[in-house]
């Protein structure tokens, strides 16, 4: 990864401070609300939807969303969650490459992506 994207995660403190260790599974977190606009916030379970979570967190989420899944998950789970995922957006997805410095093409989103073009527009 180009080493002035690296400073500027770690100036953001996206990079810096990351951690591995996860809170107690059913501990509660405070995510905002609005990015779970069609679902029922307080019946989440948080633990068996994780993935659900994370990828709302990452297309929707703020910089204190994204610390609170970091604290809840931990950086593993959320790469292996992440690389499995097929419904990032592209923004994410560069996110997640940049962060994690891992190409595109070996997240299941870019494959799925890639093997289901959409329509044309005429």
């Amino acid at each position: 990864m180009n080493s002035s994207l690296i400073k500027q995660f770690k100036t953001l403190n996206f990079v810096s401070g990351m951690t591995d260790k996860q809170t107690k599974p059913g501990a509660e977190m405070q995510l905002s609300r609005v990015i779970f606009w069609d679902t029922d916030y307080d019946a989440i379970d948080w633990d068996n939807k994780a993935r659900y979570v994370i990828e709302r967190v990452v297309s929707f989420g703020t910089v204190s969303d994204w610390r609170a899944i970091q604290k809840k998950y931990g950086m593993d789970r959320i790469r292996n969650e992440m690389l499995h995922s097929r419904d990032l957006d592209p923004k994410a997805l560069s996110f997640l490459s940049a962060i994690f410095d891992i190409p595109k093409e070996q997240f299941r989103c870019y494959k799925y992506i890639q093997s289901n073009p959409g329509h044309w527009v005429y």
